[in-house]
């Protein structure tokens, strides 16, 4: 089989043919039709991530066919008994295990879920990874209500647009925020309320005005922005925090974070019956995916400096022939 190898630090991928892997007890090899990019690529062929050595396919996301059935593959491997945290030995697909850049991927039975029907190959590969973040973030952590107002930052990444497709589907108003106003002119068209470009002056209280204020807040930046997002929840409200992109948060007020009864909750990925439980939702409310571009798998490297550029509206994937 052919496949995307990571082989060293700020190198390009090197695309070769390699065996089709065994499954052992318990697992099952997929044979993908196609798989979608994750920042988390990025990061590890930059060196900016734990446990990375040379020689293994990168990859978490992933649909393909086993036996018969279109499956989706969770890529959340060895999560533990406690499903309010992660076990020591967790990990995700494609680092330090061979993932989902390949014709064949072999992962445990139990991470294998039917593919939603509706969806093609390509939409189902753009959902494991993003989705049950989103899903764990928004409604295990923050425990989001219907007819509550939610403000998603950063829109135009997987995680960001799932948060927004299920905080609608859920019955919630959606605002967001971004450094580009044609991802908020976008996310407006896919049913946000509105939005704001979080590099105007003044954004903040604008958007205060304008929505009145947020009871759950979805984040991935944190940075110095960070303290502006308590001065823009209502009392009670709700932070999730699934990333850090922009670094350490300074500048944060403890006199609103307590006067407000704010709660600020960490989350990362999600268990497998969380991923079970997104999937029905999915299905329930017929939601499609945001795909922005679409690679073959041997231009693996131009699918990765097309997601650099931060300037994408949804999922970069390949399609496996």
């Amino acid at each position: 089989m052919k496949a995307l190898f990571f082989k060293a630090i700020n190198q390009p991928l090197s695309f070769e043919k390699t065996l089709i892997p065994k499954a052992g007890v318990g697992e099952a090899v997929v044979h993908l039709r196609a798989a979608a990019l994750n920042y988390r690529d990025i990061w590890i062929t930059q060196g900016q991530y734990a446990g990375i050595r040379p020689d293994v396919i990168l990859g978490s996301d992933g649909a393909g066919e086993y036996k018969g059935k279109e499956v989706i593959i969770n890529p959340s491997l060895n999560w533990g008994a406690n499903p309010h945290f992660q076990s020591k030995e967790y990990h995700i697909l494609g680092m330090p295990t061979d993932g989902t850049f390949a014709a064949f991927v072999k992962v445990p039975r139990a991470n294998l879920h039917l593919k939603p029907a509706f969806l093609t190959w390509e939409q189902a590969a753009a959902l494991p990874l993003a989705g049950v973040t989103a899903w764990r973030v928004l409604f295990t952590r923050c425990r989001l209500k219907r007819g509550e107002r939610v403000l998603v930052t950063g829109i135009g990444g997987g995680v960001a647009l799932f948060a927004l497709q299920f905080a609608i589907a859920a019955g919630a108003e959606v605002w967001v925020t971004s450094s580009a106003d044609f991802k908020i002119n976008k996310a407006i068209a896919l049913g946000a309320a509105g939005g704001a470009n979080y590099t105007s002056e003044g954004w903040d209280k604008d958007l205060k005005q304008r929505s009145g204020g947020f009871d759950v807040v979805i984040d991935s930046a944190g940075g110095d922005g960070f303290g502006l997002l308590l001065g823009l929840c209502l009392p009670g409200a709700r932070i999730g925090v699934y990333g850090g992109t922009r670094g350490k948060v300074n500048g944060l007020s403890p006199q609103i974070l307590f006067w407000k009864q704010i709660s600020i909750l960490g989350s990362t990925m999600g268990t497998n019956p969380e991923f079970g439980a997104m999937l029905k939702f999915m299905e329930k409310h017929q939601l499609t995916p945001v795909v922005d571009a679409v690679f073959p798998l041997e231009q693996g490297n131009e699918a990765m400096g097309h997601l650099r550029k931060k300037d994408q509206f949804g999922k970069v994937v390949l399609r496996i022939d």
